[in-house]
């Protein structure tokens, strides 16, 4: 091989990675948008509907519906390259409606007003925080570390303040639990930058690792729309 086919064989790589990346984020956004819509959706439609809501209402059908949310995230970030595309989004939009089965409830504790506007502060902070993850030249690894340290410090305070009922503790919780997916979200969105940089978007496992970077960041927006609506919303 020589220079001048090499050369060509690197300008080609360089143009394949140009037009795959644009296209692999913008999926990731799309399916991210796309399962917060079904979200949000879902969660308007039950809590407009007095007989659904009732059925919920202290029925252990809501921790159900908790643990199979849960497990249907872990099963889908273990799973994921073992499965179809196809099966890989679907569990995705059942995650998204299971979810905002469970959300119906913040309809019944917030005024819609501050719902709404709590939406919108999320989605601008969250979007400044995607731009400076995709933009930035600085690795964020190591702060991804410690925002995970302090993730499991964050739930196990959640589940403590569950028995101790503390005002004070909830609103340390919330704060915390703000500054943690905001850190999250630009180290999370770096991470799927990274790792669709050189990736081939025809690829069938690169789109499936699509669908489970739109999750990743799907989950970062929820709590961080929950943990600001703890501290701007208002009550019922």
């Amino acid at each position: 091989m020589n220079y001048e086919q090499f050369e060509r064989m690197v300008n080609e790589r360089e143009m394949n990675v140009a037009r795959s990346f644009p296209a692999l984020m913008k999926k990731v956004y799309t399916w991210m948008t796309l399962a917060l819509v079904i979200t949000g959706l879902t969660s308007w439609l039950i809590a407009n509907s007095p007989a659904l809501m009732a059925s919920l209402v202290g029925s252990p059908l809501v921790f159900v519906l908790m643990i199979a949310e849960i497990g249907l995230v872990v099963w889908l970030s273990a799973r994921i390259h073992k499965m179809s595309l196809t099966t890989a989004t679907l569990l995705f939009i059942a995650y998204s409606v299971l979810n905002g089965i469970t959300l119906s409830f913040i309809f019944l504790a917030y005024t819609a007003e501050s719902i709404t506007s709590t939406f919108f502060i999320t989605a601008g902070t969250f979007g400044a925080m995607s731009l400076f993850g995709i933009k930035t030249g600085k690795d964020l690894s190591g702060m991804g570390r410690f925002l995970m340290m302090a993730l499991i410090g964050l739930i196990i305070a959640t589940v403590v303040n569950i028995f101790v009922g503390s005002t004070m503790l909830q609103m340390i919780v919330s704060y915390v639990g703000v500054l943690v997916f905001v850190g999250l979200t630009a180290y999370d969105t770096q991470r799927i930058r990274n790792m669709f940089l050189e990736a081939d978007e025809y690829d069938p496992d690169v789109q499936k690792y699509a669908v489970l970077g739109a999750l990743t960041l799907y989950l970062d927006f929820i709590n961080l729309f929950l943990y600001l609506l703890r501290i701007f919303g208002n009550r019922e």
